[in-house]
């Protein structure tokens, strides 16, 4: 039987460990950034943080994580991520409220991917609200 050769862009990204950078951007391992919000072990404390929560969490594969985190209003009843999709930077290019004294923000993005080997970039302002006190992703704008 002869080898498989596996063809440019259609590598299995990488598990995440604790110790694993974080794909988010901030310079923290991700056990340390977003690994806590998406075990549940702490809420993110602002709209932007939850945004880079629910990048990594697509870089993660962690729909449970992007469910949990979506207003009730929006939610879609499941999701499917594209096993195809490699998510590959997040760049935050402006934040508007958001903060623990706000009851909504938003956060405009960009995010870099290769989809089938092609490379991409989604920017989108995304619009955030709390519920039961916790930040939510309400919807998002592309740009």
């Amino acid at each position: 039987m002869a080898p498989r050769i596996k063809r440019p862009g259609r590598a299995a990204p990488a598990a995440l460990t604790a110790a694993s950078p974080c794909p988010c951007g901030l310079p923290a391992a991700y056990g340390e950034c977003c690994g806590r919000f998406h075990s549940g072990e702490e809420a993110a404390a602002t709209a932007e943080l939850l945004m880079r929560s629910r990048y990594s969490a697509f870089v993660a594969r962690d729909a449970a994580y992007l469910l949990r985190t979506w207003h009730s209003s929006t939610r879609p009843p499941h999701l499917e991520l594209d096993e195809a999709m490699r998510w590959s930077g997040l760049e935050i290019t402006d934040t508007a409220d958001g903060s623990a004294f706000h009851p909504r923000g938003t956060v405009t993005f960009r995010a870099r991917y290769r989809h089938h080997g092609q490379r991409g970039e989604l920017h989108e302002r995304s619009e955030f609200a709390r519920e039961g006190g916790a930040w939510v992703y309400v919807d998002g704008e592309f740009l």
